[in-house]
């Protein structure tokens, strides 16, 4: 998505484009707070263990509590609830989240179970696209009184620690709370807005606190590191292209290997209330959990299990679907023609069927131009390989039309390529005319180090 299905860069936004909504409080839903929540309140209160961590750190390990009947993958929201915010007593607490940050029986927001439940929420602090979620790509809602907490929910779009500090000073955080569903992607921006707000939490010595939520792409790292140079809002440190990991086993990498450097030690205590009944070989559709979009352009879990490699397609002038209903999963360009799905489906690739079709974007790049070109279907989504589905469909692409080419300019200076796969080899290789098999053999080896060096730092069964 950048995130988000979004890459614009936070910290270069387009002012066309990366427009902040505030939200009127007509266009809220008013209600009574003491209302909110019941269900939470009534949940039997577990009791809560703590473990040390690799990093020194600990996990939070509520046990159960009540569940919704059938359920068996509970989210660590909703377990936080069942013990009625114990580990939030007595702390002013400010709360990153956005509209996926829910309870799974009420499917209503964290912060209004809290307010209802009398956790003292001295904040909100909203990512890309919003806390409500009424911004596109590259937007965020303007800072705000929520109309049904009267919460102040802060506009931390692109934030970095500096303002994150300033904003946890202004609302007396004690503890902070992140609870956003990821996608599993270097370049979905949740993460980095989490980055962020934890260097300013280790400067200011709060606590941080993870509810945990499932990764919908499977627990397997795949693709190239992130390299120095090519840091940006979409990719601020070295983090694999797929890392597969929860919000909360993120957190405890970037606690134990890049606070120390980036904010000069570890967070005081960092906490994850983890996921029950969860194994990280799960796909979204074996949890039984309801998605909720984590971004205007993330509609689907297919969508999800497809974005580690199509989201790369931002950095071409093809279409990526923005503006149609299947984002990263219809592509193509006013150059494409039927040629396209033929060369691919030639290439038998694992658990895809790329379709034939034709289509008019509503808005980005192509917009309101007939493009010709493939939806990706997924036939089988335990095969999926989302990364070398990409770079075979780009090398297609590349051997059969000489208008293919890469975005440049707008926001950002240089290729958007090389921020989003971390580097200009892959864009070099494949201008080369390299083979996809050469291309991913290319960042084999820096993966493999990168999945030994996340393993203490795993959470859930793989």
């Amino acid at each position: 998505m950048a995130t988000n299905s979004s890459t614009p860069d936070p910290a270069q936004k387009d002012q066309s484009q990366n427009t902040r909504h505030h939200i009127p409080r007509r266009t809220m839903m008013l209600g009574s707070a003491a209302a909110l929540g019941s269900a939470a309140a009534a949940a039997v209160a577990p009791g809560v263990a703590q473990a040390a961590d690799p990093d020194g750190s600990h996990q939070v390990l509520p046990a159960r509590g009540q569940q919704r009947p059938g359920a068996t993958v509970v989210p660590g929201a909703d377990r936080a609830a069942a013990s009625k915010w114990s580990m939030l007593r007595g702390q002013k607490v400010g709360v990153i989240t956005n509209p996926t940050g829910i309870l799974t029986d009420t499917m209503g927001s964290i912060v209004d179970a809290m307010v209802a439940a009398r956790v003292d929420v001295a904040g909100v602090f909203g990512p890309e696209h919003g806390f409500r979620g009424t911004a596109q790509a590259g937007g965020s809602e303007d800072t705000y009184t929520d109309p049904r907490t009267g919460v102040t929910v802060y506009d931390a779009y692109g934030a970095q620690a500096d303002k994150f500090a300033t904003m946890f000073t202004d609302a007396g955080v004690q503890t902070v709370v992140f609870d956003i569903q990821d996608v599993g992607v270097r370049f979905y921006t949740y993460i980095w807005t989490m980055y962020q707000a934890m260097i300013a939490a280790v400067k200011l010595k709060l606590r941080f606190v993870v509810l945990d939520r499932p990764v919908p792409n499977g627990g397997n790292a795949d693709g190239p590191v992130m390299t120095p140079d090519y840091t940006s809002g979409v990719g601020q440190d070295a983090l694999v292209q797929k890392h597969g990991m929860t919000a909360g086993e993120v957190a405890r990498y970037f606690n134990g290997e890049f606070m120390p450097v980036k904010a000069g030690g570890r967070l005081a205590k960092l906490d994850v209330v983890t996921v029950s009944g969860y194994r990280a070989d799960m796909l979204f559709a074996d949890t039984g959990l309801p998605w909720v979009l984590p971004s205007p352009n993330m509609p689907t879990p297919d969508t999800a299990l497809l974005y580690a490699g199509t989201g790369l397609f931002e950095a071409t002038n093809l279409s990526e679907g923005r503006g149609t209903t299947r984002p990263f999963e219809i592509i193509g360009a006013p150059y494409v023609d039927y040629r396209w799905a033929q060369a691919l489906n030639r290439r038998k690739l694992p658990g895809v069927w790329f379709r034939e079709m034709y289509f008019t974007p509503t808005a980005s790049k192509n917009a309101n131009t007939v493009c010709g070109g493939v939806q990706v279907h997924i036939l089988d989504p335990k095969k999926v390989q989302a990364i070398r589905t990409a770079v075979e469909m780009m090398v297609s692409l590349r051997d059969l039309y000489d208008d293919f080419g890469w975005r440049t300019g707008d926001t950002y200076s240089g290729y958007w390529a090389d921020r989003l796969t971390g580097s200009a080899r892959f864009r070099t290789q494949l201008d080369a005319g390299a083979s996809a098999a050469t291309i991913v053999a290319g960042w084999r080896s820096e993966l493999a180090a990168f999945d030994r060096r996340r393993r203490p730092y795993l959470l859930y069964r793989r």
